[in-house]
């Protein structure tokens, strides 16, 4: 390097334009406005970012509200063969995704950074398993084995999409407001995902839907309709799934286009590389991250309990089949319109107080809506408060995220690049969640007499439907919150490691920075 290089270099402010001593005599690196400007998120790289977390929920929303009325009704599946399918299928989920973030956790940079690779490889063949799962084969035999497989490969592939897409928030900025803020953005598209897999797969199949009817005592009740209303239902299925194998792609591609993965990691001269079970050890030996885990499981289990059986709570115990997919709706788009609230309100008080506001801000509404005489009106101002709390659960998990691992960082100063377990291991508990959430349910309303396709349903059944949406969540929300008073990254805290994991980062710059100019200072 010439002697005017290295000068050009200073006076275009690509290295710091001023520095100083803190009192343990670490440098402090002060930034030009162009190096700033450099770190600070572009809206359009959070919208960006954002719009990677959709094919995750679209897909998510479609499969829970649709694949088993699909297996059953359309695909003509025997209920044990369904319930099976269902089960390993969540199960096999979940247990891919410690893998997937271990092995994600050893991956090598690239030039497109680290976790980008896994997204883009793993797009295609997600896409193609989705759309193989709303299609029937012309086989009777292997049927059950057919959809077995799909369903275990897409939940396999789209892991491998979103595990990585996860931990990418610690690749984006360094700085914690920007983070947060980034995943503000990401809720606010993923819930919006909510709604566009609720109104895709649900107005498209809809047309084909074939009407309930009443309990007779004929044994070909369960099947509803003719041939060619199940042959118009195979039709509708697979268009759907071809919509929104389309907006999978897209996303993807938005998301590898718009956003460039950064190497934040601090400590990289002292890094050293650590078996699976030496990381899986330090990240569940970390207490805080541990206690987040823990509360937000219990959380997430009881809204999931609400969401996946609120349908039927209106349909069946309310009595509004007409207007239960727009009080659906109602509750997505509150939840889509509340989070940037939930997002100024937890940058303005903290994220501990947002926890305990948002998480129980459902639950007077909650009992109200059994309680009270069906009606309308109120079940509608139940979905708008529900949709208020749905946007809190969403959001403040994978804000808080960020800061246990930064915690880690600041505790295990050499043990760096365990970001994709911290994250697996949190999507793991979250889907373990959510089959547990549908297995309680489906064996809850099994046991209380539900028939399936029918107007009707027994008061077992509603006094099961009752429990499901607000005795159980209550409760539920309760355990989770008892837990999370047990938290121990407060405000203050979280801005000490935050500073602190700066300082390492900007000391390490300079350090780098200088070594570059060093046969130019010695010639």
């Amino acid at each position: 390097m010439a002697r005017g290089e290295g000068a050009e270099q200073f006076s275009s402010g690509l290295l710091p334009t001023a520095k100083t001593l803190n009192p343990d005599g670490v440098i402090i690196v002060k930034l030009s406005p162009q190096q700033e400007r450099k770190r600070a998120l572009t809206v359009w790289s959070k919208v960006c970012f954002a719009i990677g977390g959709a094919p995750y929920q679209i897909t998510g929303t479609a499969l829970g509200f649709f694949l088993q009325i699909f297996l059953l009704d359309v695909a003509l599946l025997d209920p044990l063969n369904a319930s099976v399918i269902l089960f390993v299928g969540r199960a096999w989920d979940a247990v891919t995704d410690p893998t997937v973030g271990f092995l994600v956790s050893r991956t090598p940079w690239t030039r497109h950074g680290r976790m980008m690779p896994w997204i883009l490889v793993s797009t295609i063949p997600a896409v193609l398993c989705y759309f193989l799962i709303w299609v029937v084969p012309p086989i009777e035999q292997g049927k059950m084995m057919w959809y077995l497989l799909f369903y275990c490969l897409f939940q396999t592939l789209q892991t491998c999409f979103h595990v990585p897409y996860s931990a990418l928030t610690m690749f984006i900025s360094t700085e914690q407001s920007e983070r947060d803020s980034a995943t503000a953005y990401r809720m606010t598209i993923e819930v919006l995902g909510t709604v566009i897999g609720t109104a895709v797969q649900g107005q498209i199949v809809g047309m084909a839907v074939t009407p309930c009817t009443f309990p007779t005592n004929s044994s070909n009740h369960s099947v509803n309709g003719s041939n060619s209303q199940i042959f118009n239902e195979r039709h509708a299925y697979m268009i759907a799934s071809g919509v929104i194998s389309l907006i999978y792609v897209l996303c993807a591609v938005v998301l590898f286009f718009g956003v460039r993965e950064q190497n934040n990691r601090v400590g990289l001269k002292a890094q050293k590389h650590v078996s699976f079970q030496t990381g899986l050890r330090l990240v569940i030996g970390h207490g805080p991250y541990v206690k987040l885990v823990l509360a937000f499981l219990f959380t997430s289990l009881a809204f999931m309990l609400l969401e996946g059986n609120f349908a039927l709570f209106i349909k069946y115990t309310l009595g509004f089949r007409k207007d239960f997919q727009n009080i659906l709706l109602v509750i997505m788009l509150s939840a889509t319109f509340t989070i940037p609230m939930w997002q100024w309100f937890l940058c303005r008080f903290g994220k501990k107080i947002a926890v305990y506001i948002g998480i129980t801000w459902a639950v007077p509404f909650m009992i109200l809506v059994v309680c009270v005489k069906s009606n309308l009106i109120v079940s509608y101002i139940v979905s708008i408060a529900a949709g208020a709390s749905v946007a809190a659960a969403f959001l403040l998990p994978w804000s808080m995220l960020p800061d246990v691992v930064d915690d880690f960082k600041v505790q295990n100063p050499t043990s760096q690049g365990h970001e994709a377990i911290f994250y697996s291991f949190y999507v793991f508990f979250t889907k373990f969640a959510s089959g547990v959430s549908l297995g309680v349910s489906t064996l809850s309303l099994s046991f209380a007499g539900y028939v399936t396709g029918v107007c009707v349903q027994s008061d077992s059944v509603n006094l099961t439907l009752k429990m499901l949406v607000s005795a159980a969540p209550v409760l539920l929300i309760a355990l989770g919150l008892l837990i999370f008073k047990t938290y121990p990254i407060d405000e203050e805290r979280r801005q000490y490691n935050n500073k602190r994991l700066q300082m390492l980062l900007r000391s390490e710059e300079q350090e780098s920075e200088m070594e570059a100019l060093k046969p130019d200072i010695t010639a």
